[in-house]
């Protein structure tokens, strides 16, 4: 990789920055955090003290955007600060890297799309989801190999007690001025079963809030959701996601075909393949199909080098899966069954 320098500004620079994306950036020659702007100024200089001292903590994000000293915007606040900073960056000819999900409405987003479209030149990314990295290259080859026959019908439930305390305050994720149409892990797992079984056409949900009062907020994001959908290729599918399942099983995906199932622990990242009438068994992945986290460096290697592979998920993909949390939305609103464009 070129040793170019890269000045990177940062938007939002909360826990998963830290805890994953600077190590990313650190450890790449030439990689340079120049700018910092977070929820408050005072958080800005605690953060440039701790993790970037060589860094000028800003109070108001454009100003590290509209910044001659920025090459790269890093955008890791919450997806409703997503569409503002990603399109005014691109304006103003940065690259931008995108903490998912994508936006927090489906307009949001596509108008994240068509600037990017607009400004081709630049690089533009969300960051992918982690769950199934490490298998995902040998399910598609499975699959692709025909190891279950034709799959038909597919089972994933992601569930967690996060939410299951009444009284606990509602968590960002919770509240729709902040995360907007995001529920759970919804746009996660669509994004990964886009991956591996194609696109989600339609989809048909219910959902509850559980508790809909916490402290003098009043929620309006599902406490759980149940998603029935169909895949463009004919595979039909059940998706369950709760924060208020107490002693829930790990993370899972199931994929039953004709010929036998194919199973995927998001917790472990084993994959089981279970022929017709015979016990499942663990599909060993060998070390050179194995996906692992280089996230950052492929991002920088884009920037660094036009020639280089674009990273995914762009924002195309992006579109992708926030069209089915906008139409998880739109059934829970009423509508038996919500197509996708």
């Amino acid at each position: 990789m070129s040793t170019d320098k890269i000045r990177i500004g940062i938007i939002g620079a909360g826990g998963i920055v830290k805890q994953r994306h600077l190590p990313g950036l650190r450890a790449i020659p030439g990689v340079e955090i120049v700018a910092v702007s977070n929820s408050s100024l005072a958080s800005a200089q605690a953060f440039c003290k701790e993790h970037a001292p060589q860094a000028r903590a800003i109070e108001r994000w454009e100003d590290v955007v509209d910044n001659e000293d920025v090459d790269v915007v890093w955008v890791g606040a919450t997806p409703y600060m997503h569409c503002d900073a990603t399109i005014f960056s691109l304006q103003c000819g940065k690259h931008v890297f995108c903490q998912a999900r994508m936006a927090a409405s489906l307009q949001e987003a596509e108008r994240m799309w068509e600037a990017s479209l607009s400004f081709p030149d630049r690089v533009s990314a969300i960051c992918p989801a982690p769950h199934g990295m490490k298998g995902g290259e040998m399910v598609k080859k499975l699959l692709a190999d025909g190891a279950i026959g034709a799959p038909h019908q597919m089972m994933l439930h992601s569930l967690s007690d996060a939410w299951l305390d009444p009284s606990a305050p509602a968590h960002w994720r919770q509240r729709v001025e902040i995360s907007g149409i995001q529920i759970l892990t919804l746009g996660i797992f669509v994004e990964v079963v886009h991956r591996w079984l194609g696109d989600i056409t339609e989809v048909t949900a219910r959902g509850k809030v559980v508790f809909p009062q916490r402290g003098d907020y009043t929620v309006e994001t599902p406490d759980f959701v149940n998603v029935l959908c169909k895949f463009r290729g004919g595979v039909e599918g059940v998706m369950q996601f709760s924060g208020v399942a107490d002693n829930a099983p790990t993370d899972k995906l199931v994929i039953y075909g004709s010929d036998g199932s194919l199973s995927y622990d998001f917790a472990s990242d084993e994959i089981f393949l279970g022929r017709r009438g015979e016990t499942p068994t663990l599909v060993p992945v060998p070390p050179e199909m194995q996906r692992g986290w280089t996230v950052e460096k492929d991002f920088i290697a884009a920037v660094r080098d036009p020639s280089a592979p674009r990273p995914k998920p762009d924002f195309t993909e992006g579109i992708r899966y926030m069209r089915v949390v906008d139409a998880v939305w739109d059934s829970l609103a009423g509508a038996v069954t919500a197509k996708i464009r």
